[in-house]
């Protein structure tokens, strides 16, 4: 369940919230969304992100390189002054996105990494490839599934999770508090 005081949300916030949850809850009232168009929320921000502050530490990777990608992100976070257990977590982040981004993306993509930014350090990977499913990494996936729980656990250990993705390729930004 999303919660939304929607007394004290702007009307787009909870407009927003229509549209991109299938069931609303109010009380003890529970009803299927009229507006639920999730696609409709994608295409309005699946907007570029904004770009990462100039000599931010940037790594280009393919399959052969993920283990040293791992290297390079222990190695960048601690500089940057993440904690031993949060550097654990973006390595197995970024070690999801690498690997998504060789399997989906092309075979390759470029990673960077900085902060810290306002008590985050922030992490991309940028691949060719093309996020199809808008709810992608937002809903569990099935027993049986062979695939879908790395953009899922992403968005369950990062602070912050930011997508733009399109046909010139996807990127995957992460925030993760210092």
């Amino acid at each position: 369940l999303c919660p939304y005081d929607v007394a004290g949300l702007a009307p787009s916030t909870v407009r927003d919230a229509a549209v991109t949850h299938p069931v609303l809850i109010s009380g003890d009232r529970e009803w299927a969304s009229d507006e639920f168009r999730p696609d409709d929320i994608v295409a309005r921000y699946n907007e570029p992100l904004p770009a990462p502050p100039p000599g931010a530490p940037t790594r280009r990777f393919d399959v052969d390189d993920l283990p040293g990608l791992r290297r390079f992100v222990i190695t960048e976070s601690s500089r940057l002054g993440l904690s031993a257990d949060r550097r654990d977590d973006l390595e197995l982040m970024v070690n999801e996105l690498a690997t998504n981004a060789v399997r989906h993306g092309g075979g390759a993509g470029v990673l960077r990494i900085w902060g810290p930014e306002h008590t985050t350090v922030a992490c991309e990977v940028e691949s060719g490839g093309q996020i199809e499913d808008p709810l992608s990494g937002r809903i569990p996936v099935g027993l049986d599934d062979d695939h879908g729980r790395g953009l899922l656990l992403i968005n369950l250990l990062a602070d912050l999770v930011r997508v733009h993705t399109g046909p010139e390729g996807t990127t995957v930004r992460v925030y993760l508090l210092t």
